[in-house]
């Protein structure tokens, strides 16, 4: 998604590849005190000596070589994470025209979606975006956030992704604009933000399936810690008891928003002695799932179960039958962060900090009466 060119900031056109020239930074010498203020940074040779590697290895890991050791690359990547290392030459305080999108994964349409808008508003403006996707585990507690304190980037968006304390910290010793998309989890309630309505999201879903004759309605929703998993239940709950109809724990289940989550939980809901006769999926991938399974089961989509599912990617409209789902407006998130993110390297004061976008209830095919 590079772009042979991009805006200057003082309003010139300039060679994406192109680097204002930065005048020589004196080097302290030994044992002289770092500058007031400022942490002295560690050095290769410092993180190779507490790894007890060489320093040959440390270098190929920062940039990027394959022939490392999968223990020792998760060694290193946690030094250089702990110790906040950047490589020499990164300077802050001017712009590169070039912004980061990491996602905590990048197979799915969902995370298509999002990446059409970011995309749609660079292009736009001239700027460049690096995509990359992270995996969460303790051998690596920071690595993604010391990979963007070594090279040049304005600003990160977060997607989908859980940001540790210790990660916030780096980006901001790094002076690093950080805004999040649908978030796991706020370490600070004032991040900004952009994410959908989901808790009316899962309220009007249920409504729908209620406004249909349906009173015995179960929802798989995504992993039981997501933010936006929990806002979905929850308004699932509250059209529920706005209703008059007695929430049942039983027919709730947690998935990991994909095709096999939703199959499996389906399964498990469908093998009860008092199956329910719709089913509200957190998320399109997870009720084409619960086709699979109604149809291995014989059952007919609508005529002996009803479906609505949440996103409203475009293989929705295209399932058999079509399938009745919450529409998020994906791509528009994507924009309006990557506008929020310009705000923030500009120096100017965001109006909101947290913006959340309607959604909106896409009747289809998939939903009837109960039989």
């Amino acid at each position: 998604m590079a772009l042979p060119n991009r805006r200057s900031r003082n309003g010139r056109s300039a060679a994406l590849g192109s680097r204002p020239a930065q005048a020589p930074q004196r080097q302290a010498e030994p044992g002289e005190p770092a500058q007031s203020g400022r942490r002295a940074r560690p050095t290769l040779a410092d993180i190779a000596a507490e790894a007890g590697v060489s320093l040959p290895t440390v270098s190929k890991v920062v940039n990027g070589h394959a022939d490392v050791a999968a223990s020792t690359r998760a060694r290193i990547e946690q030094l250089l994470g702990e110790r906040n290392y950047r490589h020499p030459g990164i300077r802050r305080g001017r712009h590169a025209g070039l912004i980061d999108v990491v996602f905590a994964g990048l197979d799915s349409p969902w995370a298509i979606e999002i990446l059409r808008g970011v995309e749609d508003w660079c292009s736009a403006h001239g700027i460049a975006a690096a995509v990359s996707s992270v995996r969460h585990g303790s051998a690596r507690p920071a690595s993604w956030t010391s990979a963007l304190a070594s090279h040049d980037t304005d600003g990160v968006l977060l997607v989908t992704s859980e940001l540790t304390n210790d990660q916030l910290r780096q980006l901001r010793e790094e002076d690093i604009p950080l805004v999040v998309i649908d978030p796991v989890n706020l370490p600070e309630p004032d991040l900004p933000g952009v994410g959908a309505t989901n808790w009316a999201g899962g309220m009007a879903a249920t409504e729908h399936l209620i406004g249909c004759g349906h009173t015995r309605i179960a929802a798989i929703g995504g992993p039981a810690n997501f933010l936006c998993s929990v806002a979905r239940i929850d308004g699932y709950r509250s059209a529920l008891e706005r209703a008059g109809l007695k929430y049942d724990p039983a027919l709730v289940r947690h998935g990991d928003f994909e095709h096999e989550g939703g199959f499996l939980r389906a399964e498990s809901l469908l093998d009860l002695a008092g199956p329910p006769t719709a089913i509200f999926a957190g998320s399109d991938q997870q009720a084409l799932g619960v086709y699979e399974a109604a149809r291995q089961r014989g059952l007919r989509i609508p005529q002996d179960l009803s479906v609505v599912g949440f996103d409203d990617l475009p293989m929705s409209r295209w399932s058999s039958p079509p399938l009745t789902t919450i529409r998020q407006p994906l791509a528009e998130m994507g924009r309006r962060a990557a506008e929020m993110l310009d705000s923030l390297v500009e120096g100017v004061t965001l109006a909101s900090r947290r913006m959340e976008l309607a959604t909106e209830l896409v009747v289809r095919g998939s939903t009837a009466p109960p039989p």
